[in-house]
């Protein structure tokens, strides 16, 4: 296989401003892609954290390896105004990488509507706002990648993020009925359950494990889930640590009663 490149695509990579979408974005500017590099700049919790934007960081290190790229500031809640930069800048979308993503980790009992509020919409209305607003872009060019976010959380269940597992999930039935209706005009939804060490893991990771495990790993599978290379379509994956493992569902033989 030749090598996969970006030329002539435009990407936009939400929650990009570190971690995997920084890992993402990055690796896309210096394969040819133009890329918009959204990221609110706040805390994991989805609180302001009083630094400046790290989208712009982004920016710069993309630009400086001779790259193309802008930087967005909007909630993906707004997908319309991440797309309106997208086209602005460079005119038109191709890849949408729903990256972006907060934890409010707390048991059941002690939830807060709030906490499962705002988990459910940067996670589930995020990856559903960006998407929907370049979604007619991508149907009437008859070509678009998309890769949303799952986690493990959301296939095996996770203490302490019934929210987040939710959404998680909720993430991959999304992706496979989108594979269903872009197939015939050529858009590809994949969905990646990905294990990195991140701010987000750093808060249930040893320090070792969250070193050992580079977003860089998990880079170079989501590249080629964006590339026009990829026929994959509504498939899940493990990504981590160099391994990749394609999820699937199972059903036992089961009983048939008499009615």
């Amino acid at each position: 296989m030749s090598e996969v490149r970006f030329d002539g695509k435009v990407a936009i990579v939400t929650g990009a401003g570190n971690g995997l979408g920084k890992a993402y974005a990055i690796l896309l500017g210096s394969r040819g892609a133009k890329v918009v590099v959204n990221d609110l700049g706040k805390s994991v919790k989805g609180e302001a954290d009083g630094e400046s934007n790290p989208a712009d960081l982004v920016v710069a290190e993309i630009k400086k390896n001779g790259g193309e790229a802008v930087a967005n500031y909007d909630s993906v809640e707004f997908g319309e105004k991440i797309v309106k930069t997208a086209v602005d800048a460079f005119g038109t979308v191709d890849i949408v990488i729903n990256n972006a993503g907060i934890l409010r980790d707390v048991s059941f009992q002690k939830m807060k509507e709030l906490d499962w509020d705002l988990i459910m919409k940067v996670h589930l209305k995020g990856a559903y706002s960006v998407t929907r607003a370049a979604w007619n872009i991508m149907r009437e060019k008859k070509y678009g990648r998309i890769v949303n976010t799952g986690s493990s959380a959301g296939i095996y269940g996770s203490f302490g993020q019934v929210n987040y597992a939710t959404a998680k999930l909720g993430l991959w039935g999304f992706s496979s009925s989108l594979a269903k209706e872009g197939e015939k005009r050529n858009i590809r939804t994949n969905c990646i359950a990905p294990l990195a060490g991140t701010r987000m893991t750093a808060t249930v990771m040893p320090a070792e494990v969250v070193e050992a495990l580079k977003p860089e790993y998990v880079a170079p599978f989501v590249a080629f889930l964006a590339s026009d290379q990829c026929e994959e379509n509504g498939s899940l994956f493990e990504v981590g640590a160099g391994y990749i493992a394609k999820q699937r569902w199972q059903r036992s033989a089961g009983v048939q009663y008499k009615v």
